[in-house]
């Protein structure tokens, strides 16, 4: 049975404007005043400080989640002035090709809203069609509402949110995780934000096929490619995580398999990056192996050679 959180009127009205109660003196005091007291209390800025140094390139997308924060630190001092306010819609679309960074900027995102007091706990559920779809009657409301129930407080994020609708499969369920959905994106906007996720073109269709989910989507942000030069500097930055280098003739190679690798099927941006150097891992851990009699230094642990990378199968004939 639906627990209270699901129980959603009749009819969907336009937020009414919130009216901040009078204030006693002493609290006044202590209201934002500015734009500094509120990034000085909520610490906001060292979340997009981090989504900076962390995160290569993506400038268009970290200038819009600024500008979303900007927003709600604005929000935040009206209020404090006394000024009408409505609660804003936050929910959003990410588009991009795979290992674009939309999984990472999500989770900053969550963050983001907890500081400025915007959802309760900060939290970001990350899910797909299998886990909100059933596949008997019956099973998909039950599977989709214990998803929210997790999510509430914080963010949900469902990856390739156009699987939810199959219009060519008529016994298909997920156009009742869509309506549900659509209730408690209206409904409890105050408690769930919702991010949707996936390539752009299905998502634009996805869209024109659900126009009532479009119309509760306030943000689309889309994550371009990363530039050859830009997922050099992804595999420094993981390789510096994990106590790794390349060698000077490596890093070359890298570059060479990079420009090969984005030419074949398939490519996907950093997460692919990854996977390069954790076979290039492997190769090194292999050569290493079979020098069973001999001393090895820190250089030899932690450096990738050429013959690591140009092992790759990328390099074939």
């Amino acid at each position: 049975m639906a627990g209270p959180i699901y129980a959603i009127p009749g009819s969907v009205q336009a937020p009414a404007a919130v009216t901040p109660a009078p204030q006693s003196a002493d609290a006044a005091d202590d209201a934002p005043r500015t734009v500094a007291d509120v990034l000085r209390a909520s610490q906001v800025e060292a979340v997009l400080d981090e989504l900076d140094r962390d995160l290569v390139g993506l400038a268009p997308v970290k200038q819009r989640i600024r500008d979303i924060a900007a927003l709600l630190v604005i929000d935040k001092l009206r209020l404090a002035h006394g000024l009408a306010a409505a609660t804003p819609s936050l929910h959003m679309c990410f588009t991009g090709n795979p290992g674009t960074g939309k999984t990472t900027v999500a989770l900053r995102m969550a963050e983001i809203l907890h500081r400025l007091g915007y959802v309760r706990k900060g939290h970001l559920v990350a899910v797909t069609r299998d886990d909100l779809v059933g596949q008997y009657i019956g099973h998909t409301a039950p599977k989709t509402k214990e998803v929210l129930k997790k999510a509430m407080g914080g963010v949900l994020f469902i990856d390739e949110a156009y699987y939810l609708y199959r219009p060519d499969n008529e016994r298909d369920y997920g156009q009742e995780a869509i309506e549900i959905l659509l209730q408690v994106m209206e409904n409890q906007r105050d408690d769930l934000v919702v991010i949707l996720a996936g390539y752009k073109d299905r998502m634009d269709t996805f869209f024109r096929s659900n126009p009532g989910l479009s119309s509760r989507i306030a943000h689309h942000i889309d994550f371009p490619d990363y530039t050859p030069g830009e997922l050099e500097a992804i595999a420094g930055k993981m390789l510096a995580a994990m106590s790794y280098r390349f060698a000077p003739d490596a890093a070359a190679a890298f570059g060479e398999y990079l420009a090969r690798r984005i030419a074949q099927p398939h490519f996907a941006n950093a997460r692919s990056v990854r996977n390069a150097l954790d076979r290039a891992r492997l190769r090194q851990a292999s050569r290493l192996f079979a020098e069973r009699d001999r001393v090895l230094g820190e250089a030899d642990l932690t450096t990738l050679t050429e013959s690591d990378i140009r092992a790759s199968r990328v390099f074939a004939p």
